[in-house]
């Protein structure tokens, strides 16, 4: 199977590419803006998808390249987003980790970080073949996924960062608080 054929590499490539194209609607400074005193700025949210997806990244390219753990199965809470390809539509405050997020020192950076993510990407899946991959790497809390699980898993995290960025976008125009 090509990666043109991967119906998952495809949705990872359109959703990323909005991403990136969306950064034209916004200046550094509106990136910086929080919609409400302690919530997360757009730019934050940028800074926390890059992050984020480069982990995963890794973890595709790790279960590429491996073959242990393919007995392993995914958490019944990560199947079933699996099933629905989607995050429940939940707001949950701050990363996993409370790690603090820092702001974009740049719109060009934020474009460039992302694209290096996509090139990366379209590399690893037209280089190796996910077909003949058994390998699988361990989420923190939904445990294991192969390398198209992985990939699958980046996109609906990006999409679900989509609904914050539309509270963001509401709270900032004078819309509806909170992010």
């Amino acid at each position: 199977m090509t990666p043109a054929e991967l119906p998952q590499l495809r949705q990872f490539d359109t959703t990323i590419r909005q991403w990136i194209d969306m950064l034209g609607d916004y200046t550094l400074e509106m990136l910086h803006r929080p919609p409400r005193p302690g919530s997360w700025t757009l730019g934050q949210v940028y800074i926390h998808i890059i992050d984020d997806t480069g982990w995963f990244v890794g973890q595709m390219k790790e279960a590429l390249l491996s073959r242990v753990d393919a007995d392993k199965t995914m958490h019944p809470d990560a199947r079933a987003m699996f099933d629905r390809n989607g995050f429940p539509d939940l707001q949950i405050e701050g990363p996993a980790t409370n790690t603090y997020i820092p702001q974009p020192q740049s719109k060009e950076e934020l474009a460039r970080q992302l694209m290096e993510i996509k090139t990366t990407v379209d590399a690893l899946f037209r280089d190796f073949d996910p077909a003949v991959s058994t390998g699988k790497t361990r989420h923190p809390g939904l445990h294991f996924f192969s390398p198209l699980e992985w990939l699958q898993f980046a996109e609906m995290h990006m999409r679900h960062h989509l609904r914050q960025k539309r509270r963001i976008d509401e709270a900032l125009s004078g819309g509806v608080e909170g992010a």
